[in-house]
């Protein structure tokens, strides 16, 4: 047991970071598109996020593949969730004080 909760923290981890990045990136676009600075918001955005991602990655990890697989795992855990939830946001009728665009 003592070595498999190192790397489940790790999976957790990774969850953790997974949600993170793909929920800013979900923000980001949601943002970004009306925005007149659409270039700056998706250039930081794509900086920050890689950054935080990858800093996250090797903490977690410190030399052990076997904590990086779990943390990779998590975060494609996190992904497929993300998508999950956005999509179905995408798919509810927006309210009525917001405009439609054509499909």
């Amino acid at each position: 047991m003592t070595e498999l909760s190192p790397l489940l923290l790790a999976l957790a981890l990774g969850m953790i970071l997974g949600t993170m990045f793909f929920a800013s990136l979900w923000w980001t676009v949601a943002r970004g598109t009306g925005s007149r600075h659409a270039a700056a918001w998706f250039l930081l955005s794509l900086l920050l996020r890689s950054s935080v991602a990858v800093l996250g990655f090797y903490l977690i990890g410190r030399g052990s593949w076997q904590k990086l697989a779990a943390c990779l795992a998590g975060f494609v855990i996190a992904r497929l969730i993300v998508i999950r939830l956005t999509a179905d946001a995408a798919t509810r009728p927006q309210s009525a004080g917001r405009a439609s665009h054509a499909p």
